[in-house]
């Protein structure tokens, strides 16, 4: 038998196949299709069979809407603890858990830069952060923004993906909604463009201020949108929702949207948006 111990003639277990190849797949969840992970990326990591966006994280949207040279600004801003909240585990260390697993201090990115000729300042919610949760550091990082636009005249784009405020921060959190809207109200006394991009998921109180606030509220395909989530509504109201409820070709049918707009040609969209609005 040491022909069968010959190295050429191994037998490779399941267990060693599959780590060689893990990570280099991706299930679609909505085909159920296998997507070499490289095709994935390069098609903006969106399903090349059945066009389903996959979550995109922040830094990699600014990368793919502003030109090269852009800058990354109001990245020193870190939460705190003012409540000293505990649920299953303290709060500061959730923080310190999202901040090693992100590299952020927050779930929020503020960039400016250049959206073909056009001078932009974005703000990037980052979903992966407490679920995109918006405490005192992303109101006062977006209330940034807003300044900024206001002394430059460079025209706001707003990019959400968050389960709303952050429980952890109570009235703190609550109160980001009324600073933030207060902001966007001089922005627009001031005639500065502001445009909403809505992603998956964009829900509670962000979708009830500044989401819903652009002077043009657009969205990726299929994103939830809403405040209260499917389930609560319909225990509350006691109805089964109709197909497809809260998701932005809903909300476009019935007048919350003006537009849903694919990744692929969503540059080319904001480029034509913000030339004609600030013309």
């Amino acid at each position: 038998m040491s022909w069968f111990k010959r190295q050429d003639n191994a037998i490779q277990s399941e267990t060693e196949r599959t780590v060689r190849t893990e990570g280099l797949w991706v299930k679609c969840p909505q085909c159920g299709r296998a997507i070499f992970r490289a095709e994935l990326e390069s098609n903006l990591q969106v399903c090349p069979h059945c066009s389903y966006h996959f979550k995109m994280d922040a830094r990699t949207r600014i990368a793919n809407l502003l030109e090269p040279g852009y800058q990354l600004v109001d990245m020193e801003l870190v939460s705190t603890d003012p409540l000293n909240f505990c649920d299953l585990k303290p709060y500061k260390k959730r923080l310190a858990e999202a901040q090693a697993k992100t590299g952020l201090n927050d779930a929020i990115v503020n960039a400016t830069g250049k959206l073909g000729d056009q001078d932009i300042v974005i703000s990037a919610m980052e979903y992966s952060f407490i679920g995109g949760s918006m405490g005192a550091a992303v109101g006062e990082t977006i209330a940034r923004a807003v300044d900024r636009c206001v002394a430059t005249r460079h025209p706001l784009l707003i990019i959400s993906a968050s389960g709303g405020a952050r429980m952890m921060e109570g009235i703190v959190s609550l109160m980001q909604l009324a600073k933030i809207s207060t902001a966007l109200g001089r922005l627009a006394d001031a005639k500065v463009p502001y445009i909403s991009l809505m992603t998956d998921p964009t829900t509670g109180g962000v979708t009830a201020s500044f989401a819903m606030l652009g002077d043009l509220n657009i969205a990726e395909p299929g994103a939830l949108i809403g405040f209260a989530g499917p389930r609560v509504i319909e225990q509350t109201i006691r109805q089964k929702l109709p197909e497809g409820f809260q998701r932005s070709e809903f909300l476009l049918k019935h007048g919350f949207l003006d537009a849903v707009v694919p990744r692929r040609e969503l540059k080319p969209y904001l480029q034509r948006a913000f030339a004609w609005m600030t013309n």
